[in-house]
């Protein structure tokens, strides 16, 4: 059966795409940052019926981490998929660049840019013996110029063009960013502390999008969510 590795799967859309997987019979390797977090959402991946699922917790950051996820890939057998969701917000609430925390900002790209580029570069010859896919998980703010988000925005534009500039380089494989949009997180919900974000959609409403790339034979790039789960499906094949 295929094999999976999730990184922020604990929570909102990386949680919700490892449940859609487990109950498609996937193998998963979940990671995310706390263990108490973590299982309870493995709880749920086997519910879904994952057909392994091997669990490991720490910061996708760290160097060691990333190694043992790579020994976890090794022991499995191979990978057939790479989804790149954990992520970091920065300073809530967002502050202008003027007034950005260099700290912080380092912080935002060690965990939204160099990580899962180190990761990747782990993982690549695993993925290469496959011809796996690799999904990353993008956001409106690398393309929008929104007030505030400087930090998180551009860290994504990074992921980006990273993302697009992999898929020139590796063509056997399918390399994808993924905009969901706007979602009801516990991230989401840190950028507006305070606010009443219950209009927005749940993280499982993106999961179609992610199986059409997935499944289908799109060209690797950027896609929106909404694109992918309201056009026709001939208009994406």
């Amino acid at each position: 059966m295929p094999i999976a590795l999730i990184t922020g799967a604990s929570r909102g859309l990386g949680r919700a795409i490892g449940v859609e997987l487990a109950r498609r019979g996937w193998s998963i390797i979940a990671d995310a940052r706390t263990e108490t977090d973590l299982a309870d959402a493995a709880a749920e991946l086997e519910a879904a019926g994952a057909t392994q699922l091997v669990t490991r917790a720490g910061s996708i950051a760290d160097a060691a981490h990333r190694d043992d996820l790579l020994g976890v890939v090794a022991a499995l057998g191979g990978l057939d998929l790479l989804v790149n969701n954990a992520s970091h917000l920065g300073p809530s609430p967002q502050p202008r660049l003027a007034d950005y925390p260099l700290g912080e900002l380092e912080l935002v790209y060690a965990v939204n840019v160099f990580a899962p580029h180190a990761l990747t570069q782990l993982l690549l010859p695993a993925l290469r013996d496959r011809e796996g896919c690799i999904v990353n998980v993008t956001s409106d703010a690398a393309v929008e110029p929104y007030d505030g988000w400087g930090g998180y925005g551009s860290s994504k534009a990074a992921l980006d063009q990273w993302t697009a500039i992999l898929a020139a380089e590796e063509p056997d494989l399918r390399v994808y960013a993924l905009d969901p949009g706007d979602m009801r997180t516990g991230m989401h919900q840190q950028a507006f502390p305070g606010e009443d974000i219950s209009d927005r959609p749940e993280p499982e409403t993106v999961v179609p999008a992610f199986v059409r790339l997935l499944e289908g034979d799109r060209p690797s790039g950027r896609y929106r969510g909404s694109e992918l789960v309201e056009a026709p499906a001939e208009v994406l094949a």
